[in-house]
């Protein structure tokens, strides 16, 4: 599985809308390690986000 299809099966799993059969598919063919370092990835870049917009709405 490809680094770019590993990163968007990760965003999908985050919106929550996909279908089953794209997930399974996407689970038979994905690397665990890879799914995990790219979700705690994804998930400090939102958190870094939510964080700075926070810091950003009070310093305004």
């Amino acid at each position: 599985m490809s680094f770019l299809r590993t990163v968007k099966t990760v965003l999908w799993s985050f919106v929550g809308i996909r279908k089953r059969s794209g997930f399974e598919e996407d689970l038979g063919k994905a690397n665990p390690f890879h799914i995990i370092a790219v979700a705690l990835v994804a998930v400090g870049l939102f958190v870094g986000g939510l964080i700075a917009l926070v810091h950003w709405v009070v310093k305004n």
